[in-house]
């Protein structure tokens, strides 16, 4: 498995995660508790991009049905999400937020 960087450093907050798209997967870059974490973006139950939706507690809820996902380890916690997310590790190079695909 290759790493490939995604992004810099600075383009990622708690408040502010990233969308990136690689190979035509929609991955969500997001910063919780001083760690990186690389999730499925797409909402599995409708088509809602999960960097759009209201994070607390390292959890993401979906902005469209309000299904909630932990964002460390993609575990679907309650509502129509379906199924649990891929996750991706990610490391930290340089500056450079690396995910491994």
């Amino acid at each position: 498995m290759n790493w490939m960087s995604v992004c810099k450093v600075g383009e990622v907050s708690e408040d502010e995660p990233k969308a990136i798209e690689i190979n035509d997967k929609k991955i969500g870059i997001f910063f919780i508790e001083d760690q990186y974490f690389a999730i499925e973006n797409v909402c599995p139950h409708a088509y809602a991009l999960l960097t759009e939706g209201f994070i607390e507690d390292a959890k993401v809820e979906c902005p469209l049905h309000e299904a909630i996902f932990d964002i460390p380890t993609g575990r679907l916690e309650s509502g129509p999400g379906c199924r649990d997310l891929c996750t991706y590790a990610v490391r930290v190079e340089a500056q450079e937020i690396q995910i491994q695909l």
